[in-house]
């Protein structure tokens, strides 16, 4: 449900998205595509956009490196969620954490409930900050990539929502290493 307050000013974020994947280059890379056009055109800024295989490391080291950027917000990766070996984004993701945001795959769940049923069981989509940067692991497939952005980031992302939002409180997500 929008909840848009047209008379807030819209605030772009900075945006990077990763696709994860052994099998898919940038050029054939459809659920990245997907997400860099909801991006731009819902007024964002495309910071960055890179491919890594799904490898543990390289994945979360990708994270850290877009973490510690001051030209990145927003990290939203795709592929790599699911419950084959080979699938490790969300272990990658959780090694760089500060906190997660639970609710972010449980709405995701949620949301895929009423589009593919029972098989939302089978996605790991999870949420999270670290260093001041919101994280979010999205399933390959460009459907949920379209659902995530559809029915969750793009209000989330959009400063006008109400009643809150994350970009809200993005100045206060480090707060706890300003006190003394």
């Amino acid at each position: 449900m929008s909840r848009i307050d047209e008379t807030k000013e819209f605030i772009p974020v900075r945006i990077a998205v990763l696709t994860v994947s052994d099998t898919r280059g940038i050029e054939d890379d459809r659920s990245g595509d997907t997400l860099v056009q909801r991006i731009e055109g819902a007024g964002h800024i495309l910071a960055d956009r890179m491919l890594v295989r799904d490898e543990r490391d390289a994945i979360a080291a990708q994270l850290r490196e877009w973490v510690e950027s001051p030209d990145v917000d927003v990290v939203i990766s795709t592929g790599g969620t699911g419950l084959t070996g080979r699938d490790v984004t969300v272990e990658a993701h959780r090694d760089v954490y500060e906190k997660e945001i639970d609710a972010f795959g449980t709405v995701f769940t949620i949301v895929s409930m009423n589009k593919i049923g029972t098989s939302a069981v089978q996605s790991r989509a999870t949420g999270g900050v670290a260093g001041g940067t919101y994280l979010f692991a999205l399933p390959g497939s460009t459907g949920a990539c379209k659902d995530a952005w559809d029915e969750i980031l793009q209000y989330q992302l959009d400063y006008r929502h109400a009643p809150c939002n994350f970009v809200q409180i993005m100045p206060r997500l480090e707060e706890h290493k300003r006190r003394k």
